[in-house]
């Protein structure tokens, strides 16, 4: 891990612990996994500081970008217990799918930014609308807030809850977007219908 990923990760950590939590929709995911099925996470690339630290050493493999700033991302993932695919929709994008494909064959467990590396912001690639078509992987859409929180001059106004925040995770119900269903991208505007819904569950809880 370079200096500054563990650096990165040691303050969203120091951050994180200071956080009050609430998760809704839990029971999605452990029913999944008690049926032992691979499991696809949706999340906006702006609301993924709290689901990475949530779900923290569970061995979740992340596809994270090809750019520069996708590995120092990858570096300090992997110091909470994530691994990590290489690829996007615009940089290495076979070569990611390629990856993910063989994690959710395989019964693993993966995250997707669906509107990463670059944007526009949430609006989904229909990648990974393909990944769930070639394996059959449920897509359970996520969804965070949070009570006060800092929005970076980003693309994706990326949210850092401030300290002692109240924050909120909400799963939703899993999709799965069947073989035969045809153009990715009808699958992945469906998504974000979902995702946008999960949005008002999780404000709701703040």
């Amino acid at each position: 891990m370079t200096e500054y990923a563990a650096v990165l990760r040691l303050a969203a950590s120091t951050l994180a612990r200071t956080w009050n939590l609430t998760v809704s929709g839990e029971q999605h995911v452990e029913r999944m996994r008690a049926a032992g099925s691979p499991i696809l996470f949706a999340v906006w690339h702006g609301n993924l500081l709290a689901p990475l630290w949530h779900r923290r050493g569970e061995g979740i493999t992340l596809l994270v970008s090809a750019h520069d700033d996708g590995g120092q991302l990858a570096a300090a993932a992997r110091g909470w217990g994530y691994d990590a695919v290489r690829g996007s929709s615009t940089r290495g994008g076979v070569q990611g799918l390629r990856g993910l494909v063989r994690v959710l064959r395989r019964g693993g467990v993966a995250a997707v930014t669906p509107d990463g590396p670059r944007g526009p912001a949430r609006i989904p690639k229909p990648g990974i609308a393909a990944a769930a078509q070639l394996t059959g992987a449920p897509v359970v859409p996520v969804a965070t807030a949070a009570s006060r929180g800092w929005r970076l001059h980003s693309w994706d106004r990326f949210l850092v809850p401030r300290p002692f925040a109240r924050v909120a995770i909400a799963y939703g119900d899993p999709l799965i977007i069947k073989t035969n269903a045809g153009d990715p991208s009808t699958a992945a505007a469906s998504l974000a219908r979902a995702m946008g819904a999960l949005a008002e569950e999780a404000r709701s809880l703040c």
